[in-house]
C-alpha cells in the first residue's frame, strides 16, 4: 500500500473542498447555519491532513521492523523513526532529490525502496559507498582490501527459535554496533538474483566480492546469515534511498506466547 500517493489524495480532496467552502460556500450560509456533512467530514479535516502529510513526507517517518535481518540491532516488533531529511529532501510520491544534503555513510542504519520491488521499505545497514570494493569471503568483511575489525562478544539466544548465535561487535566507520555471524552457517551465496550491476560481482565458494557503482549503496543485515541483502539482490540506487532510521520509540513483542510491551527498547541506537 502506497501510504504518501493515499495521503496525497487525500490532501488534495480535502484541501479542495476546504477551499470551495473557504471562498464560496461559507459566505452564503446564515450566520449560525450547521456545516453541512461534506465541510464536516471532508474539508475540515484538511489542516490536521496537510500537516501529518508535511511531517511524514520531509521531517519523519515512522516504520514497523517486520523482520529479523537486522537482530541483534532492531527486532522484529520494534517501530522506529527515519529522518527524511538527513540524506536529502525528496518530492513525496516522485521520490525525486530536490535539495541534496548529506550522502550515507558506512554504519548508518537505512530505509530504502527495494529495488527488485520499489512498493517496498527494506531497511540494512549501508557497508559499501559507491566505489568502494566489498568482499564477505569466509564470513568475514573486507572493504577496499581491509578487513572490518571484529571482536567477540556474549552469545545472542533467539528465544522464538530457542537457538544461540555468536555475536560480535563490528565496527565500520565511527560506528560501532554488533552483528550475528554463526561460524557454522555456509559461507557461500547460492541464491543470488540477476540484478543490474550483477556483472561488477564475483560469487564464489567463499562468499562474494563486489565493486560498489557510481550513485549506488551496497548494505548487509546485522544478522549476517538470516538476511537477504546486496550479497543477494544487489545494489541500493541512490534514487530508492528513503531516509536515516536513529530512534526506537515503541516496541510490541510479537512472539507466541506474547510478552507485552517492552519499553527497555525505547530509545537511540546504532
Amino acid at each position: 500500500m502506497n501510504f504518501a500517493l493515499i495521503l496525497f489524495v487525500l490532501c488534495v480532496v480535502t484541501g479542495i473542498l476546504w477551499g470551495l467552502d473557504r471562498m464560496v460556500f461559507a459566505r452564503k450560509r446564515p450566520a449560525g447555519a450547521p456545516d453541512p456533512w461534506w465541510v464536516e467530514y471532508g474539508a475540515s479535516f484538511f489542516p490536521v491532513i496537510i500537516v501529518v502529510f508535511g511531517l511524514r513526507s520531509f521531517v519523519v517517518e515512522p516504520f514497523r521492523i517486520p523482520s529479523g535481518s537486522m537482530i541483534p540491532t532492531l527486532l522484529i516488533g520494534d517501530f522506529i523513526l527515519v529522518n527524511k531529511f538527513t540524506y536529502g529532501v525528496r518530492l513525496p510520491v516522485l521520490h525525486d532529490k530536490i535539495i541534496p544534503m548529506n550522502d550515507p555513510q558506512r554504519g548508518d542504519v537505512m530505509v530504502f525502496r527495494y529495488p527488485a520491488d520499489p512498493s517496498v521499505d527494506y531497511i540494512k545497514r549501508v557497508v559499501g559507498l559507491p566505489g568502494d570494493t566489498v568482499a564477505y569471503q569466509n564470513k568475514r568483511l573486507t572493504i577496499n582490501g581491509v578487513e572490518v575489525p571484529l571482536q567477540p562478544a556474549e552469545d545472542y539466544f533467539h528465544s522464538e527459535r530457542a537457538y544461540y548465535s555468536n555475536r560480535f561487535s563490528e565496527t565500520l566507520g565511527d560506528v560501532q554496533h554488533h552483528i550475528l555471524n554463526d561460524r557454522d552457517a555456509r559461507a557461500d551465496i547460492p541464491t543470488a538474483l540477476d540484478f543490474p550491476g550483477r556483472e561488477n560481482c564475483v560469487y564464489n565458494r567463499e562468499g562474494v566480492r563486489c565493486e560498489v557503482p557510481v550513485g549506488h549503496y551496497l548494505v548487509l543485515g546485522d544478522n549476517r546469515d538470516q538476511s537477504a541483502d546486496s550479497r543477494i539482490w544487489g545494489f541500493v540506487p541512490d534514487a530508492n534511498i528513503v531516509g536515516k532510521a536513529f530512534f526506537i520509540w515503541f516496541h510490541a513483542d510479537t512472539i507466541l506466547p506474547p510478552k507485552g510491551i517492552d519499553f527497555g527498547r525505547i530509545g537511540s541506537f546504532r
